[in-house]
C-alpha cells in the first residue's frame, strides 16, 4: 500500500506501470504469499482518455521532403504510407513485399497476427528505387551489419531529426505518423470499418478514437462569440 501511495503515484510513471505493478502485488499476495492481508485494497490508477497526436498533411510532407537520406526517407514515408507501426516497418522483408499485387505483408504484427494493406503505385516504386540504391539482403530496411534489421533506437534518432529540422516544436513520436494517415484517411471520407482493417485493430472501438481528432464538422462550428457584438 506504502509502495503504489509513497512510490509509484509521486513519482508520476505511467497508468501502465502502476497497473502492471498492482497486478503484480495482488498476485503475490493473493497465490504466492496467501496472507490475510486483502490486496483488493490495492488502488488502481484511473485510466487515461488521452488523444492520439496528428500531424497535419503539411506537416507531414516537411518531415518526408526535408530528410535526404533515402533508407530514411523511405521508412518514414512508408509508416505514413500505410499506417504502420515502427516494429511493423522494422520487421519488414523483402518477400513481404507483393509488388504484383500492390500489397504489403506485415508478419506477426501486434499481437503476433498478420494483416495485408495496400501499397500504391507511388509506393512501389518508392520501394523498388531504394531497393536498386541499397540493395537489402534479408530485411527491407538493415542496419550496418548486412543481414541485421535496423534498430528502433537508430530509427527514433531519424524521426527526431526530421521533426527538428521540420522546426515541429510540439512533442511528437513516429507513431504520430500512423494516428495521421489514420486521420486523414477518415477525413477523406474512408469507411472506419476500412480504417480498423487497415490498422490492425481487434476492436473498432480503437479506431473510432479518431473520430475525436478529425476536423471534419468541427471547422463548421461557429463560436457564438463571433456574433456576439454584431
Amino acid at each position: 500500500m506504502r509502495f503504489v501511495n509513497e512510490y509509484l503515484i509521486p513519482n508520476n510513471l505511467g497508468n501502465t506501470t502502476q497497473n502492471q505493478t498492482v497486478s503484480g502485488a495482488k498476485l503475490f499476495f493473493k497465490q504466492i504469499v496467501k496472507t490475510q492481508f486483502d490486496p483488493e485494497v490495492l488502488e488502481r490508477p484511473q485510466r487515461e482518455h488521452l488523444l492520439p497526436k496528428v500531424l497535419s498533411k503539411q506537416e507531414v510532407a516537411v518531415i518526408i521532403t526535408g530528410t535526404a537520406n533515402l533508407k530514411h526517407r523511405t521508412m518514414l514515408s512508408l509508416i505514413y504510407a500505410c499506417g504502420l507501426r515502427r516494429s511493423d516497418v522494422l520487421g519488414l522483408k523483402i518477400e513481404h513485399v507483393d509488388s504484383k499485387r500492390g500489397l504489403l505483408l506485415i508478419h506477426k504484427g501486434k499481437g503476433n497476427k498478420d494483416r495485408v494493406v495496400p501499397i500504391s503505385e507511388k509506393t512501389i516504386t518508392m520501394l523498388r528505387n531504394y531497393f536498386v540504391a541499397y540493395k537489402p539482403v534479408t530485411w527491407l530496411f538493415e542496419g550496418q551489419k548486412v543481414g541485421k534489421p535496423y534498430s528502433e533506437s537508430c530509427f527514433d534518432k531519424v524521426f527526431d531529426q526530421a521533426v527538428a529540422r521540420a522546426k515541429i516544436v510540439r512533442h511528437v513520436t513516429p507513431h504520430c505518423l500512423r494516428h495521421s494517415y489514420a486521420t486523414h484517411l477518415l477525413e477523406a471520407g474512408t469507411d472506419l470499418r476500412y480504417i480498423q482493417e487497415l490498422l490492425g485493430h481487434q476492436s473498432s472501438k480503437t479506431t473510432e478514437i479518431y473520430t475525436h481528432v478529425t476536423d471534419n464538422g468541427l471547422k463548421k462550428i461557429k463560436s457564438p462569440f463571433d456574433d456576439l457584438f454584431e
